[in-house]
Parts: C-alpha cells; sequence; structure tokens
C-alpha cells in the first residue's frame, strides 16, 4: 500500500503506512491517504459478518498496512479490541461486541438504531481508534528505538482520548491544546486531571479552531518537528481514521441479515474524521445508502453539503454549544473527501485549500463540481440546543435512552432523511455523564455516572494556560522535550 498527499508533493516517492504513521500531515501540508482505495469481495464481506470486533480490525487493518507483519498487527488488534477495555459503562454480554447497536425503534418505515461507541476508558467514541493508535505508536516506536512527543488539539473528546491511550507508553510524551474554558466541566476533568510525567496539557486562549491552526503551524516548521520529534494524534492522521472505518462495517454486519441489503449512517461531526471513514467504507464496497452529516449551529459542513459553498467561520462567530466537541469551522478532514471528489486532482486541491487560508472558502457550485456530491451519498443538516434538548427528551420517553447532546444532534438529523426499509444507523459519540448540564435541563434528572469517574471534578488539575500563539506553544514544547532534542 502506498500513500500519496492530497496537495501532491512527493509524488512518485513511495509512503507506506508506517512512514506516515507518526507524523501526521504531509511535507507539503496536505493529508495522506492510499494512491487507492482496496477493495473488499463479495466473498470476503460474506467471510467478515461472523468475526468479532478484533477479528475484524485486523481484516480491515491488514488492507491498509502491508508492511506490519501479520502475526504482529493481530496481536495489536487483539490487545487493543478487549471487553476489559470496552466495559467502562455496562459489564453485562454487550461488552463483548465492543460496539453493541441499539436498536430504538421502527420511524417512518426505517429502523432506527443506535452504534454504541462510547463504552471506552474516556466515555467517548474517539477511544475507538485512540487505543489502537497508542499501541501502533508504542510498537514502532521500540521497534526503531525513537522517541515521540505528540502535538494535538481538542475540542472536547480527543484530548482525554489521547491522553488516556498514551499514558504510560514507553518513548511518548503528549502536549495537548484546547481551548480555555469551552469545554464541559467533565471533559476538563478527564483531561486536567491526569498527573502522568508525560502528559502536558495547555490550555489556550482562543476556540478550538485556533489551537488547531497552531498544531498545523508548528507540523508546517520542518525543522522543528524533526529537532523535537513531533507527531499527531489528531483526526488527520491517518492510522486514526483508518481504525474507525473497522466499526462501519460491525455496524453495517449488526444491522442486516444479508450483503444484498444497504444502510445508512448518520454522524455529528465537527472535523470530519468520523465521516470520512464512512466515505472510506463506501469507497471499499461496504452498501452504504446514505451519509448523513449532522452539524449544531457551527454549520460549516452542511452549508457544504446543500450549497456546494465552504466558507469557514471567524473565531467571533464560532458559536460555544452544548454540543462543543463540534464547535469547529475549520474541518481539517474535509480535505481528503474534497479530493477523491474532485477526482483526485491534488493541483486544484491545493489552490483550493490556499483560497481557505488566503479567501476563507471556496465555492464549488459556480464551477460544477458540486453535482457529483451525489455520487457519494453524501447529505446534511443542523440542530440547535432547543433541538438537542427535545431530542434527549423524546429518546428517553420513547425508548428509555438516554443520550449525549452530540448523538441528540444525530438523532434529530438522521429524523430528516429517513428512508422506508432501509435501516438508520446514528452513531453514538459520547456517554450523557459527559454533558450533564443539558441533560439534567432536558431531563431534571442526573445521568449515570460509572462508578471510576466519581468525583472526577473534584481531583486536582494540572495545565498551563498559554495565549493563542504558535511560538509560545514551540517554546513550551522546545523546554519540556530537552532531553529528546
Amino acid at each position: 500500500m502506498n500513500y500519496i498527499s492530497t496537495r501532491g508533493a512527493g509524488a512518485g516517492e513511495r509512503h507506506t503506512f508506517s512512514d506516515i504513521l507518526l507524523g501526521g500531515l504531509a511535507k507539503d501540508g496536505g493529508l495522506y491517504l492510499p494512491a487507492q482505495y482496496p477493495r473488499v469481495s463479495a466473498d470476503e464481506l460474506a467471510r467478515w459478518r461472523a468475526l468479532s470486533y478484533a477479528d475484524l480490525a485486523f481484516e480491515v487493518l491488514s488492507k491498509f498496512s502491508d508492511d506490519i507483519p501479520a502475526a504482529d498487527l493481530r496481536d495489536l488488534a487483539q490487545r487493543t479490541y478487549t471487553a476489559a477495555t470496552y466495559c467502562n459503562v455496562r459489564n453485562d454480554e454487550s461488552a463483548q461486541q465492543i460496539t453493541p447497536l441499539k436498536t430504538l425503534g421502527v420511524e417512518n418505515g426505517a429502523p432506527l438504531s443506535l452504534l454504541e461507541l462510547s463504552n471506552g476508558p474516556t466515555l467517548a467514541f474517539k477511544d475507538m481508534a485512540m487505543q489502537l493508535l497508542g499501541n501502533l505508536f508504542e510498537y514502532t516506536l521500540k521497534k526503531h528505538g525513537e522517541t515521540l512527543n505528540i502535538l494535538g488539539a481538542t475540542s472536547g473528546d480527543t484530548g482525554s482520548a489521547a491522553e488516556y491511550a498514551m499514558r504510560g507508553k514507553t518513548g511518548v510524551r503528549v502536549f495537548m491544546l484546547s481551548p480555555h474554558k469551552k469545554m464541559s466541566a467533565f471533559q476538563t476533568a478527564q483531561m486536567y486531571s491526569l498527573q502522568d510525567p508525560n502528559i502536558f496539557n495547555l490550555a489556550i486562549e482562543g476556540n478550538f479552531d485556533q489551537c488547531q491552526d497552531i498544531v498545523k503551524a508548528v507540523s508546517n516548521d520542518h525543522a522543528f518537528k524533526a529537532k523535537h520529534k513531533i507527531g499527531t494524534v489528531n483526526s488527520i492522521n491517518w492510522a486514526r481514521v483508518v481504525a474507525q472505518v473497522v466499526y462501519y462495517f460491525k455496524g453495517y454486519f449488526a444491522a442486516t441479515k444479508s450483503n444484498d441489503e444497504r444502510v445508512s449512517f448518520t454522524v455529528p461531526s465537527g472535523n470530519f474524521g468520523n465521516v470520512c471513514a464512512g466515505h472510506i467504507a463506501r469507497m471499499m464496497g461496504l452498501p452504504i445508502e446514505k451519509l448523513v452529516v449532522a452539524t449544531n449551529e457551527n454549520d460549516v459542513l452542511d452549508e457544504f453539503f446543500r450549497t456546494g459553498i465552504y466558507r469557514v467561520r471567524e473565531a467571533k462567530e464560532t458559536y460555544h454549544t452544548s454540543s462543543p466537541s463540534m464547535d469547529i469551522s475549520k474541518a481539517s478532514n474535509f480535505e481528503r473527501f474534497v479530493f477523491d471528489l474532485l477526482g483526485r486532482d491534488p493541483a486544484r486541491v491545493l489552490q483550493l485549500f490556499r483560497d481557505v487560508e488566503e479567501k476563507g472558502g471556496f465555492d464549488l457550485a459556480a464551477s460544477g463540481d458540486f453535482t457529483r456530491v451525489q455520487q457519494f451519498g453524501f447529505v446534511s443538516g443542523r440542530s440547535s440546543h432547543d433541538d438537542r434538548v427535545d431530542a434527549i427528551r423524546d429518546v428517553f420517553q420513547q425508548y428509555d435512552t438516554m443520550i449525549d447532546t452530540h448523538t441528540a444532534d444525530g438523532v434529530k438529523v438522521a429524523r430528516e432523511h429517513l428512508q422506508p426499509g432501509i435501516p438508520m444507523i446514528v452513531l453514538e459519540t459520547a456517554q450523557p455523564i459527559k454533558f450533564g448540564e443539558t441533560i439534567r435541563e432536558a431531563l431534571e434528572r442526573e445521568p449515570e455516572r460509572p462508578a471510576t469517574f466519581v468525583g472526577l471534578e473534584a481531583l486536582p488539575q494540572r495545565f498551563e494556560v498559554l495565549p493563542a500563539d504558535a511560538q509560545q506553544v514551540k517554546a513550551f514544547v522546545a523546554t519540556h522535550t530537552a532531553d529528546a532534542a
């Protein structure tokens, strides 16, 4: 498997899965994708239907990482996807499934279900990929006798998932940027209460997009990146995206009896990584009817899929909402989809994302390219705070199921795109306890709290507040990686 940049630099060079695992962005600022997507045959799809999650993960990952010995990759998958790791919420038989499918009911002739992705260590879907990434990093670093300093940005869940996956890992430090005072109290405490010496939390005086811009600026300083051995765990990291492809296959098998059936997925989305994995699964041959992108008030992606106009928002235009992990106005993974949408033309992609930086966006409707979106099965919708509260209340009253605010965005938008006879699977994103304030508003009761997180918010917190300035972040990293320079 050879990987290429969405912006075309290094054409003719060969990049393996292991080559791009630690680095994140390509040298030209683009994102890595396979030179061509592997296809899954009908026979493979039939055989995969009966596999455990760990075995399915091995099969999917092996399509993208043929440079890792099969025995090693299988061991990594088996060690990552265990019931012991994914039973923070429930210890019943469903924990064995890793991502159990919960059918809510039939609405407008379509089965409506939740794919439970938040049973891991930090109670968010990010654990599904991040736990694997932690094991992959440690495996690769030990193999080559290297160290890695991870620089990441989070709007809520990525940070804690990364830190829990990397804490105690040999040869790894984590520097995680988050918007100061813009995450939920639970999310903040999950990250800042960690006392591990290899974990550094940097609270940035700005919003998530500014945190993300700092990470990209550091990644594009190639001399600094090389000297301080900087890597990334944000969803621009290809290994994270491909790990998320696995649960689309697992969800499809759980919702169908035959591979002749089709399903649709609704994905609460901010940075486009989660739904990008669905796009890749569809390109591999998984029978997906629709990929429904659900946004909150920060509706950059919904605007694009309705109009063809991609317009990033300024910091003052980015809303702080009750589904804060989606408070994003510059979706970093979107470039991968645009690359496919434009027939994999790197020159055009490079120009379009220069336009994003210089003009604030681009218009594919005017050029006629937007019509191709239908070929990829994408539709979208948005929700407001009131919509979230209504969805949380309605799902609890109708189905005795408590959902978090981001999943509520998904349910609201999914209901707008139901098709009779085609199962609609909403990707659950987090446990309700992470967003207790809105749950209390909707249901007038406390969300359930797993025993391991009792008293979390009262724990001592360890973090540094910094301005939204890449140079100051670089100085902090340099100071705390002096022994690795």
